[in-house]
Protein backbone atom coordinates (compact mmCIF):
# COMPACT_ATOMS: atom_id res chain seq x y z
CA UNK A 1 0.00 0.00 0.00
CA UNK A 2 1.16 3.36 -0.89
CA UNK A 3 1.82 6.05 1.61
CA UNK A 4 -1.25 8.24 -0.12
CA UNK A 5 -3.53 5.31 0.50
CA UNK A 6 -2.31 4.87 3.76
CA UNK A 7 -3.10 8.59 4.71
CA UNK A 8 -6.21 8.18 3.02
CA UNK A 9 -7.24 5.33 5.06
CA UNK A 10 -6.10 6.90 8.37
CA UNK A 11 -8.13 10.14 7.31
CA UNK A 12 -11.34 8.23 6.53
CA UNK A 13 -10.71 6.18 10.35
CA UNK A 14 -10.42 9.54 12.18
CA UNK A 15 -12.75 11.67 10.23
CA UNK A 16 -15.38 9.12 8.61
CA UNK A 17 -17.91 11.94 7.64
CA UNK A 18 -15.15 14.24 5.80
CA UNK A 19 -16.23 17.35 8.33
CA UNK A 20 -12.86 18.12 9.09
CA UNK A 21 -11.47 17.67 5.59
CA UNK A 22 -14.63 19.43 3.79
CA UNK A 23 -14.39 22.67 6.41
CA UNK A 24 -10.85 23.88 4.85
CA UNK A 25 -12.69 23.72 1.47
CA UNK A 26 -15.82 26.43 2.54
CA UNK A 27 -15.19 30.09 1.40
CA UNK A 28 -15.18 32.17 4.08
CA UNK A 29 -16.25 30.12 6.84
CA UNK A 30 -15.16 31.95 10.47
CA UNK A 31 -14.17 30.50 13.64
CA UNK A 32 -17.93 30.06 15.29
CA UNK A 33 -18.64 27.40 12.67
CA UNK A 34 -15.15 25.74 12.82
CA UNK A 35 -15.96 25.53 16.28
CA UNK A 36 -19.53 23.68 15.98
CA UNK A 37 -18.07 21.40 13.03
CA UNK A 38 -15.32 20.53 15.24
CA UNK A 39 -17.70 19.67 17.47
CA UNK A 40 -20.11 17.34 15.51
CA UNK A 41 -16.43 15.75 14.23
CA UNK A 42 -15.54 14.68 18.01
CA UNK A 43 -19.41 13.20 18.73
CA UNK A 44 -18.86 11.40 15.68
CA UNK A 45 -15.22 9.59 16.70
CA UNK A 46 -16.01 6.31 16.45
CA UNK A 47 -15.10 4.07 19.75
CA UNK A 48 -11.61 3.79 20.48
CA UNK A 49 -10.22 6.75 18.31
CA UNK A 50 -7.67 8.94 20.35
CA UNK A 51 -9.05 12.48 19.75
CA UNK A 52 -5.55 13.98 20.41
CA UNK A 53 -3.97 11.60 18.19
CA UNK A 54 -6.76 12.03 15.59
CA UNK A 55 -6.32 15.48 16.13
CA UNK A 56 -3.00 15.68 15.62
CA UNK A 57 -3.36 13.86 12.66
CA UNK A 58 -5.66 15.88 11.07
CA UNK A 59 -3.38 18.67 11.74
CA UNK A 60 -0.39 17.01 9.97
CA UNK A 61 -2.66 15.97 7.02
CA UNK A 62 -5.00 18.68 6.40
CA UNK A 63 -4.40 21.37 8.26
CA UNK A 64 -0.33 21.82 7.06
CA UNK A 65 -1.42 23.23 3.80
CA UNK A 66 -3.87 25.86 5.58
CA UNK A 67 -1.84 27.21 8.27
CA UNK A 68 -4.43 30.33 9.04
CA UNK A 69 -7.25 28.75 7.96
CA UNK A 70 -10.34 29.14 11.35
CA UNK A 71 -10.44 24.77 11.66
CA UNK A 72 -6.72 25.22 12.09
CA UNK A 73 -6.56 27.23 14.78
CA UNK A 74 -9.57 25.75 16.20
CA UNK A 75 -7.85 21.90 16.02
CA UNK A 76 -4.30 23.13 18.04
CA UNK A 77 -6.24 24.95 20.39
CA UNK A 78 -8.63 21.64 20.89
CA UNK A 79 -5.32 19.67 20.92
CA UNK A 80 -3.84 22.30 23.67
CA UNK A 81 -6.66 21.78 25.83
CA UNK A 82 -7.60 18.18 25.48
CA UNK A 83 -7.03 16.68 28.79
CA UNK A 84 -5.89 12.97 29.48
CA UNK A 85 -8.61 10.52 30.58
CA UNK A 86 -8.97 9.96 34.11
CA UNK A 87 -10.42 7.92 36.30
CA UNK A 88 -13.45 9.34 37.88
CA UNK A 89 -15.36 6.49 39.25
CA UNK A 90 -15.29 3.38 41.87
CA UNK A 91 -14.22 2.77 44.78
CA UNK A 92 -10.55 4.06 44.34
CA UNK A 93 -12.26 8.00 43.91
CA UNK A 94 -14.21 7.72 47.01
CA UNK A 95 -12.81 9.72 50.29
CA UNK A 96 -11.82 7.06 53.14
Amino acid sequence: MTREATVGAQLVQIDPKGLIRESFCIDGIQNGECRSIFLDWALSLPDGVDSRQAMSALLTEVAADHPDHPMTAVLREGLENAAKPRRRGGWRSRAR
